[in-house]
């Protein structure tokens, strides 16, 4: 194997991690929206896009003969789940999740890019096109939570106003 084959191996498994560390941290989200449907019904979309990514990311890893870290895939989800918990006691939980959502998908969109860009330095096709549909899916998201964020910080503030804790989730 290259270095160059080595350092795409390495960088899918990363990829992995951020998922399954994406799919802890929109589960949290989603259990806690209750006053925002709209959004809790497109991160639930998420959510099985995350989980359909993240098995592109194995079949790639499985194709080269590679497995995902379980070490980095516990991490991230461990991350996630601190994530969430801290979300709980913040007044403004929803406009958090929301700024972490939206620099996560940014974060998402990079690495795929940076995939995009070593699978066809190696040749390797079907990882580009995998990682292509990936970051199909991330901008979609960043796209979405990126016309909403005015709409639910208004809400937000108008919810805060009469009732803090509808305002919060």
């Amino acid at each position: 194997m290259t270095d160059s084959q080595e350092r795409l191996t390495q960088w899918l498994r990363d990829a992995h991690a951020m998922e399954e560390q994406a799919e802890t941290m929109l589960s949290g989200q989603i259990r806690r929206l209750e006053n925002y449907p709209e959004l809790r019904d497109r991160m639930t979309l998420h959510l099985e896009e995350t989980r359909q990514q993240a098995k592109r990311l194995e079949q790639c890893l499985d194709r080269m003969g590679e497995g995902s870290s379980t070490l980095k895939d516990a991490g991230g989800k461990i991350v996630a789940m601190g994530q969430n918990i801290s979300g709980l006691f913040a007044g403004d939980e929803v406009m958090k999740g929301s700024l972490a959502s939206y620099t996560f998908e940014h974060m998402e969109i990079a690495s795929y890019k940076m995939l995009i860009a070593a699978a066809g330095e190696v040749g390797d096709a079907e990882t580009q096109s995998a990682c292509k549909a990936n970051l199909r899916e991330e901008e979609a998201m960043a796209e979405w939570l990126e016309s909403k964020l005015g709409t639910v910080t208004s809400e937000f503030l108008r919810r805060e106003e009469r009732d803090s804790d509808a305002a919060k989730r």
